[in-house]
């Protein structure tokens, strides 16, 4: 009988916990909250010029190409000029502004909108930052259906989220998962600390809006990891709060700035721990400082391992990057450090960072002068400090047949100088690139895995 008893009692502990196990597991009802936030997601229609590689894969069949590359060209019909892409965006605020990605909106010529009446509306990009990938976008009216922005930091781990946007095109298309993680910085950057989340992500979701349960914005939908190009469980949303504060440095000064201390740093591993004599891995470590930076100014020096940040606590460097990146230019901040076994605070005053550029990516087509069939950006400060230059810009793409490509100019190059004229940022770049005359030769400074060369660049 007490065996009887027991194993009752035991099937019953057995059916109460399998019922908690599946309560659990029932999946969040979003679709309530679907119907109420749908109106302010718009499907993002891009109009883009091909490049001259485009082109020529379109001119090329396959079988060509597979033997050949792009070198054989056979006449045939002509090839659009053009192409069209496609992303989701959101409204922020009701006078008719948006939110959406860097690389939803790059180089195009022409966007427009679909609201979820299938009304379309022509849209203007007010600005644009490529490192953070969020861009901001404007259209004519008022009275447009804006979304409640969120609090990240109160977003915890495990919290269901809701993403809509227009995966393949198919607009209005809604998925749902749980946050996986918060802070993540993708393959060095330090710009941004992704919410990383288990929602099913694809190709035209980039640039719509992640959900929390009350309907308010937490993020904007970037990128995946994926080795197939769709969705493999990975996906990444930029911090509302991040976009946020790039919208209004966008729309109020039309450019993105950020603060700069001027450190390299690490994170503290077990090992480091126990030679700093810390009960665990925390803080962040500096490895090195640059000379006449505030850091050097306020005394700071290799070594010392940065403990808080006004206060907070760091446990990582991921998190002290994030709040540098959230400072201002001119913001004094404490910072609590370790040096010889022993705690001390110091005071430090952040400068304006040396390549804060303006906020749209820098396309030399898009400008006056020659047409050199390339793309460049600014270096940022930790690969200054790698290559131990003081400013330069990386080619990042090179247009098959342009000038730049016949001059034997490549992708990762890094261009120092030009003539007689360093080359610090982008706007250096553009600026002596305008002033070349044609039918000259320029004399082009470059540093190339490492070495560096001077290259004949053709101007025609």
């Amino acid at each position: 009988m007490k065996h009887q008893l027991l194993q009752q009692g035991f099937y019953a502990v057995a059916f109460s916990m399998a019922a908690v196990q599946t309560q659990a597991a029932s999946p969040v009802d979003f679709s309530n909250l679907v119907e109420q936030v749908s109106p302010a997601v718009v499907s993002v229609n891009v109009v883009k010029k091909m490049t001259q590689e485009e082109l020529l894969q379109q001119q090329v069949p396959d079988i060509l190409r597979r033997f050949f590359g792009n070198q054989v060209i056979i006449p045939q019909q002509p090839v659009p000029q053009e192409k069209t892409a496609y992303g989701s965006a959101f409204f922020i605020s009701k006078d008719g502004y948006l939110l959406t990605n860097h690389h939803v909106v790059e180089d195009a010529s022409r966007i427009s909108i679909m609201l979820n009446d299938r009304r379309e509306i022509d849209a203007k990009v007010v600005g644009s930052d490529e490192r953070t990938d969020v861009a901001l976008l404007k259209v004519e009216g008022n009275s447009f259906p804006a979304l409640r922005i969120g609090n990240t930091e109160n977003l915890k781990v495990g919290e269901p989220v809701l993403a809509i946007g227009s995966p393949f095109g198919f607009d209005y298309s809604a998925s749902a998962g749980i946050v996986s993680a918060k802070s993540r910085n993708m393959m060095g950057e330090a710009t941004v600390p992704f919410i990383q989340t288990d929602v099913a992500l694809n190709p035209g979701n980039s640039g719509g809006p992640l959900f929390n349960q009350r309907g308010e914005v937490v993020g904007v939908n970037s990128r995946i990891f994926s080795g197939t190009g769709g969705y493999m469980g990975l996906s990444f949303s930029i911090p509302i709060d991040v976009a946020m504060d790039v919208a209004d440095q966008l729309k109020s000064k039309g450019k993105v700035t950020r603060s700069y201390l001027g450190v390299n740093l690490q994170d503290i591993d077990r090992n480091l721990a126990e030679a700093y004599k810390l009960p665990k891995p925390e803080g962040s470590l500096i490895t090195r400082v640059t000379p006449d930076s505030p850091a050097a100014r306020a005394g700071l020096k290799s070594g010392d391992v940065i403990l808080k940040y006004n206060g907070a606590a760091i446990s990582r460097t991921s998190e002290l990057l994030n709040y540098l990146n959230r400072s201002q230019p001119n913001q004094t901040i404490q910072l609590q450090i370790l040096r010889d076994d022993k705690i001390r605070n110091i005071s430090a005053t952040l400068n304006t960072a040396p390549d804060a550029t303006p906020a749209t990516s820098s396309k030399v087509e898009q400008k006056q002068g020659p047409v050199l069939g390339m793309s460049i950006r600014s270096l940022t400060e930790a690969e200054k400090v790698k290559l131990e230059v003081t400013g330069g810009v990386l080619v990042q793409e090179v247009s098959y047949g342009g000038l730049a490509a016949m001059s034997k100019i490549m992708p990762g190059d890094v261009i120092i100088q030009i003539n007689n004229t360093s080359i610090r940022n982008s706007e250096d770049f553009v600026r002596t690139v305008t002033g070349l005359q044609k039918n000259t030769v320029a004399r082009v400074s470059i540093i190339r895995e490492g070495h560096r060369a001077i290259i004949g660049l053709r101007i025609q």
